[in-house]
């Protein structure tokens, strides 16, 4: 009798083991789940994202956990993820931040040879690495380019790829009451660094070398800060998102923003007159704007590297990031530079021309104290356009602020 009941016994086991190995249609086993953070989390973009990762998941039958993180907090959540020893597999960094975490060895080294990084628009392939090797790959890039409203600016092409002409101009609008004739960023944390070191770059200056020391200050630097504290005189000083609502209220003449503004304008104030050109030059010059981008990485603490690493490629890979740039329009465009001429963008003359600004745009130097120099490099600027400081004064200060920094 015992022995019937343990051979009974012994059948259920082993049925019970069989029904719960994987099958078609069911749910993927645990060791083949990754937990992915990023940075999307309005309505538009959570539909764009989550219609990519199920396509992932369906090919590969994995499951991808999203954990959605906003821009003020996201890092110090990953910081403390990491410190716990428990950080996503896949993160999403900014460009300006992909330095900090690869020189802290928390993120997984991809082979240059598996990633496909000619693939890369040239510029975006700095930020993804540190020390010649590659940390990240580059998944989304856009950059800023000058929006003008066609009721209150009275110049042709010509005149607006001219800086010194767009002051003229400007000035003469701003004695309008109640309107102004530029835009400019005040003490804008993480926002003002991006005009003021794309200014610096149009006038032929720099901000770190080839060897990673601080070049910025220079007769160039100076007189772009300058520049920028004579705009913002003419103009209205304010944060990024208090000027853009002004410029689609009609109020403001020159603005430098992103590609967030043409839906702003197209949600709320669809018949304001407006175009967009590339950011103004200096003596005949090209403008040289700011690029930002996303770039996706891989925590070396993953338990599941493959699928990780297969998950990046899927995401950067343009026929599937173009995708998400279509349904996210401020999104940008896709660091694969084969698609830049897709003909969804021949639809959109605007976009168009922030394509034409990205052949005229530069990231920030890599550097893992970037943030820290961020901070110091708006601090002067601050001084210098609230008339505190001469630009002179305020470049040799923070200079002298980065060299104490990098010792």
């Amino acid at each position: 009798m015992l022995n019937k009941i343990l051979i009974l016994l012994i059948t259920f086991l082993f049925f019970s083991l069989l029904s719960c190995d994987d099958k078609p249609g069911e749910s993927p086993k645990s060791e083949n789940t990754i937990k992915f953070w990023h940075f999307w989390s309005e309505p538009n973009q959570r539909v764009a994202i989550k219609s990519l990762v199920e396509q992932f998941e369906a090919e590969n039958n994995c499951k991808v956990e999203m954990t959605e993180l906003s821009w003020g907090d996201g890092k110090t959540k990953l910081f403390a993820a990491f410190n716990a020893g428990n950080p996503p597999d896949v993160l999403e960094l900014g460009s300006d931040w992909v330095a900090q975490f690869s020189s802290s060895g928390v993120l997984k080294q991809l082979r240059d040879d598996e990633m496909g990084i000619e693939n890369f628009i040239e510029f975006s392939l700095n930020p993804a690495y540190y020390e010649t090797k590659l940390y990240a790959l580059p998944w989304i890039v856009d950059t800023r380019v000058l929006f003008y409203n066609t009721d209150l600016v009275n110049l042709d092409e010509a005149s607006l790829s001219d800086i010194n002409k767009i002051t003229a101009e400007a000035s003469v609008i701003n004695e309008q009451k109640g309107i102004y004739g530029w835009g400019a960023n005040g003490s804008d944390r993480h926002r003002l660094y991006k005009k003021i070191v794309s200014m610096i770059w149009s006038y032929g200056g720099d901000i770190l070398d080839c060897n990673n020391k601080p070049v910025f200050n220079s007769k160039e630097s100076a007189l772009a800060l300058d520049k920028y504290a004579e705009l913002s005189r003419i103009g209205l000083i304010e944060t990024q998102r208090q000027i853009d609502a002004a410029f689609v209220d009609g109020k403001v003449a020159f603005w430098i923003s992103g590609g967030w503004l043409l839906e702003k304008i197209k949600n709320e104030n669809p018949n304001l007159n407006y175009k967009v050109m590339t950011v103004p030059g200096v003596n005949g010059n090209q403008g040289i704007s700011f690029a930002g981008g996303e770039y996706l990485a891989v925590s070396n603490n993953s338990q599941n590297t493959e699928l990780s690493e297969k998950f990046v490629r899927f995401m950067t890979d343009g026929k599937n990031s173009i995708e998400f740039c279509k349904q996210v329009i401020e999104a940008g465009f896709p660091a694969d530079k084969n698609y830049y001429n897709d003909e969804f963008y021949s639809t959109q003359p605007d976009r168009l021309i922030f394509a034409k600004q990205l052949e005229s745009a530069r990231m920030t130097p890599v550097h893992p104290k970037w943030l820290e120099i961020e901070e110091i490099l708006e601090d002067a600027a601050v001084q210098v356009i609230y008339g505190k400081m001469s630009a002179k004064d305020a470049l040799i200060n923070a200079e002298y602020k980065v060299k104490e920094l990098m010792k």
